[in-house]
């Protein structure tokens, strides 16, 4: 059934890469540092690549190998398969006409199995155990940013916008309107979108989803808006804390725990809708929160974000609807049982999703 499965997959990505007139594939993945790492190949060396995977030297990439155990292969998955819309060139007969499309990778040794230290392989294998306990975990992703005039060392800001401040029809407006088309176009959901506290400080909200889908779009999303900034001429970062004396800009993660469909962090007899294993739930967030932590906000940049007075969490606590503690409990709103969900507010943008 796996193998028929595989088949199927993999004779749809190639039939849409002839019906989109394919040219090229880039196939992508992540460093241990959340890096997006990159190989393009001709969409002849697709069929090629989808059942055996791409070599490259995993010595060369940040925290894989060592020299003498290098040779590693980028093996796509062809349920990623997208079309980069910013990369479109209609038209099969002009020089460099043809679309290009991308395929998220899983990292695998030379006999096929996966390379331990390839994050996505991590994931993958705590899915597989939350599904042997009955579980589906789900995740939505709030992520913050600036628009910056230029990447150079005096950072320049475009607006002295604040907190869902309606401004001008200006280029703020724009870039946002653009990404988000951008993201739609490549099947990623947007719940919404506005203007954060700080300066130039934005944000756009991905709808919830699956916790491999939401890594990917999250790694896909990263790129899109640096791609859409430097069309207009400007420079997105993600940098927790690129200006001194304004607001961070933190990843809120919204996480909930289904069995089929029922979101088992919900009780209805509880006086906060908690159910008891979505209080033992956010207790292991809690007792485990610093090495989260180290994983969640690795930059030495991630550790000026994360100090009093700028709604960025700096103990271990949790509560009901505050938005300065580590854990937040969004306000159950009655008929809404999936909505119930534990948000984590410390990741910051530039972590490993």
């Amino acid at each position: 059934m796996q193998n028929l499965e595989h088949e199927t997959d993999r004779d749809f990505v190639l039939k849409t890469a002839r019906d989109q007139n394919v040219r090229f594939v880039r196939l992508w993945f992540t460093d241990i540092l959340g890096f997006l790492k990159s190989v393009a190949i001709p969409v002849a060396e697709l069929p090629d690549a989808l059942e055996h995977g791409v070599g490259f030297d995993g010595a060369s990439i940040q925290g894989f190998a060592r020299a003498d155990e290098s040779d590693m292969y980028a093996l796509p998955d062809p349920n990623t398969f997208q079309l980069l819309p910013w990369r479109q060139r209609p038209g099969t007969h002009e020089a460099g006409g043809g679309a290009v499309a991308r395929l998220f990778c899983d990292v695998v040794e030379p006999d096929g199995s996966p390379y331990p230290g390839d994050p996505r392989a991590v994931l993958k294998h705590v899915i597989r155990r939350a599904a042997a306990m009955g579980y589906v975990f789900y995740v939505s992703s709030e992520l913050e940013f600036f628009y910056f005039r230029t990447a150079g060392s005096r950072p320049e800001t475009l607006d002295q916008g604040g907190y869902f401040d309606l401004t001008p029809q200006d280029i703020d407006s724009d870039l946002r309107r653009d990404t988000i088309s951008t993201l739609e176009q490549m099947g990623i959901e947007v719940e919404s979108s506005h203007h954060e506290v700080a300066d130039s400080q934005h944000e756009i909200d991905l709808r919830y989803t699956d916790a491999l889908t939401m890594a990917d779009n999250t790694m896909t999303f990263r790129l899109v808006v640096k791609e859409i900034a430097q069309q207009h001429g400007l420079y997105a970062t993600f940098m927790p804390k690129p200006l001194q004396g304004q607001n961070g800009s933190g990843m809120h993660i919204n996480t909930s725990l289904f069995r089929g469909s029922q979101n088992v962090l919900f009780d209805p007899d509880d006086a906060y809708h908690l159910s008891s294993l979505g209080k033992s739930y956010i207790a292991g967030i809690l007792t485990h929160a610093p090495e989260i932590t180290l994983v969640l906000n690795q930059w030495v940049n991630s550790y000026k974000r994360l100090v009093p007075g700028y709604e960025a969490p700096t103990y271990l606590s949790w509560a009901f609807r505050n938005r300065a503690d580590l854990i937040r409990i969004p306000a159950y709103r009655p008929g809404k049982e999936e909505h119930v969900r534990v948000e984590l507010r410390s990741p910051d943008p530039a972590c490993n999703p």
